[in-house]
Parts: structure tokens; C-alpha cells; sequence
């Protein structure tokens, strides 16, 4: 099993650090000790830091946590937003949603063509061709517009397929994300309230 050392963007979930049992399922979906364990190792750093200070920064404040219920766009510009947001869409067992989102923004800010192109291919194997290991749903005509692209790939081969992906997460786990008792909890320990905080 890997272990995580360093706190990334693009692992702020700590998906790699999660055991297949962290899925387990009881009457109402998965168990809240699931995320709540996501929760602690989301913040953990918080309880670790000395500074008052330096503690406060790591924790998101009412104010952000009240703007991600606004739009999900303001939930993915803040980046701990974007790493509960996974961590909820990891308990649906929809995460490869997310996942492409952010692999998305990361292809456009690429400025070498070699690594476009070794990127693009990476993206289209992981996400996109039929029965990929993270497979997304797409509709035929956006997957073939892709595979059109693969031969001389730009900045933008996957921007219709990401803002597809962007509206179904708006429209279908967004919501849900907003109504959740992660996002209530994530309201409560933001006020200084919380499991988290408890235990």
C-alpha cells in the first residue's frame, strides 16, 4: 500500500492512501466514517501546526465554505473546496468525473508540444477510450472528435468533452455534494464545530 507524504492538489483527498474496506456500505450509502476520515487527513496539518496563525490558514473559513454552496465553479477555484468535493464524489464512486476535470486544466497550461502530445494520448487511455480504467460517459460523437485530435492535439481537444463532464457533476453531484452531511460537517468545523474537532 503507498503511503502519503505530501499533500498535493491533486491528491488532497488522499485517494492512494484509502483501503478497499474504506468503502464499505451500510443502509444509507457509505459509512460517515469514510470521509470523516478523508476530513482528518485533509486537515490534519491543522492540528499539527504550532502558529495560530499558520492553523487558521489551513482550515477553510465560513465565508469560503458558504461560497461553495454559490456555484461549482467557486467550489473548484478554492482548493480545499475541490478536495471535498472529491472526497464526496469518491463515496458515490464517480471520482473519475473530477479526476478528468482537473486533468483537463492541467493539459492547458502544457507548452510543449512533446508533452501535449504524450499527455493528450495519457488523458484518451485513461478516461476516454472504451473501457479505459477511469472511463467517463461521453457520447459517441464527442469520444471521436477526440480521437480525431490525437494526431495533432491542441490546448482544446478536450474542452467540449471537460465542459460536458462540468455540467453533469453541476447538475447531478453538485447538488447532492451541497445537500450532504460532508458538506454540513465541513459548515460545522469551518464554525469551530464539528466531529472532527471531537475527536
Amino acid at each position: 500500500m503507498r503511503k502519503c507524504c505530501v499533500v498535493s492538489d491533486r491528491d488532497m483527498a488522499c485517494t492512494d492512501c484509502m483501503k478497499a474496506s474504506d468503502f464499505s456500505i451500510d443502509k444509507k450509502g457509505i459509512k460517515k466514517r469514510n470521509w470523516r476520515t478523508r476530513i482528518r487527513y485533509l486537515l490534519k496539518i491543522t492540528s499539527s501546526s504550532k502558529s495560530m496563525a499558520r492553523r487558521r490558514s489551513y482550515r477553510p473559513t465560513v465565508d469560503e465554505v458558504n461560497q461553495w454552496a454559490q456555484s461549482l465553479d467557486k467550489l473548484l477555484s478554492h482548493k480545499y473546496g475541490k478536495a471535498a468535493f472529491r472526497i464526496f464524489l469518491k463515496s458515490e464512486f464517480c471520482e473519475e468525473n473530477i479526476e478528468f476535470w482537473t486533468a483537463c486544466e492541467e493539459f492547458r497550461t502544457i507548452s510543449s508540444l512533446e508533452k501535449l502530445s504524450s499527455r493528450a494520448r495519457s488523458i484518451y487511455e485513461e478516461f476516454i477510450q472504451c473501457d479505459a480504467p477511469k472511463e467517463i460517459n461521453l457520447d459517441y460523437q464527442t469520444k471521436d472528435a477526440i480521437v480525431q485530435s490525437l494526431c495533432l492535439p491542441s490546448l482544446t481537444c478536450f474542452l467540449l468533452a471537460q465542459k460536458k463532464v462540468f455540467s453533469l457533476m453541476e447538475n447531478n453531484s453538485y447538488p447532492r455534494f451541497i445537500h450532504s452531511e460532508l458538506y454540513k460537517e465541513l459548515c460545522a468545523i469551518a464554525r469551530g464545530e464539528g466531529q472532527y474537532l471531537k475527536s
